[in-house]
């Protein structure tokens, strides 16, 4: 106890108090140093961001070295300093290595830059992503999917071109880049489930869409939470964009116009009114997916 009560008496009561303050201000190097910290503390999260801050305080800590050898001319304070520079400069080039390797095709550049990177998915996560699909080219009058025909085994992404929908020959609406082909059969199943399209896609002009196998898909889902959660949104922004699309497309009759979000808005027609085919089509979609 005594010893205790000794080495605080040491440490603040006979600890020598700065009397006198040094007016000469420490030179550039130094101030320059205290802004690259502050500078590169303000750098944000991901590869980027880690460039950013592991760049700026290499360099501050680079000006702190060069400051105490020619100023302060302590070699402890340079030494540390120096260590520090050189752990921000090997950080710095293994990030740069990783997003320097992280290369993908044209179509996939495309996919991350409008679709991805705007919900903050980093590169390494869409590398596992992309490396779950493959490219495929669908020419012009080709079908992606026949109604009634084709099973429900995977999961598209359209890239570039333009897909008609139709059910029964009646046009449903179009499918744009950067839209699912099939987000509302891929909605309708459960993992478990096999299912077939209830519509026809058509490509309007020569097409390339990315494409997941289901099985491949969901074991992907299994493996990573976050990638699972990311498919559940862009898959149910992509359906509601899709039943948006459809909303003005549904007429009962000549002068009513029903709104799709609303429940069983297809039995609202009075009987001697004839039913539209999208309707229909509506209606034994909703029975099939509540099967």
């Amino acid at each position: 106890m005594e010893r205790n009560s000794s080495l605080w008496k040491n440490l603040i009561d006979e600890h020598p108090v700065c009397t006198s303050w040094k007016h000469e201000a420490e030179g550039a190097i130094y101030h320059l140093a205290s802004i690259l910290f502050v500078v590169g503390f303000m750098g944000g999260s991901g590869f980027f961001g880690l460039l950013y801050v592991f760049g700026l305080l290499g360099l501050g800590f680079l000006c702190s070295a060069v400051w105490a050898w020619v100023d302060v001319c302590a070699a402890d304070i340079f030494s540390w300093n120096f260590i520090l520079f050189v752990i921000c400069f090997m950080q710095f080039v293994h990030i740069a290595y990783q997003v320097r390797s992280i290369t993908f095709a044209r179509e996939f550049q495309l996919l991350y830059s409008s679709l991805f990177q705007p919900l903050g998915t980093s590169l390494p996560v869409f590398r596992t992503i992309a490396l779950s699909s493959e490219v495929v080219t669908l020419e012009k009058e080709h079908c992606y999917a026949m109604q009634g025909k084709t099973s429900i085994d995977k999961l598209s992404l359209l890239v570039s071109g333009r897909i008609r929908v139709t059910v029964d020959g009646e046009f449903l609406h179009y499918i744009f880049p950067f839209q699912f082909l099939d987000s509302p059969e891929w909605d309708s199943l459960r993992p478990t489930e096999e299912g077939i399209f209830q519509v026809t896609l058509t490509a309007e002009t020569d097409c390339r869409y990315v494409s997941w196998r289901r099985k491949k898909l969901y074991l992907l889902f299994a493996q990573h939470r976050y990638i699972s959660r990311l498919f559940s949104v862009l898959i149910g922004s992509d359906i509601a964009d899709k039943l948006y699309a459809l909303n003005d497309r549904v007429h009962i009759g000549k002068r009513y116009h029903y709104d799709i979000r609303l429940p069983n808005f297809y039995q609202l027609s009075s009987p001697e009114m004839p039913r539209s085919p999208l309707i229909e089509h509506f209606r034994n979609s909703r029975q099939y997916c509540d099967k």
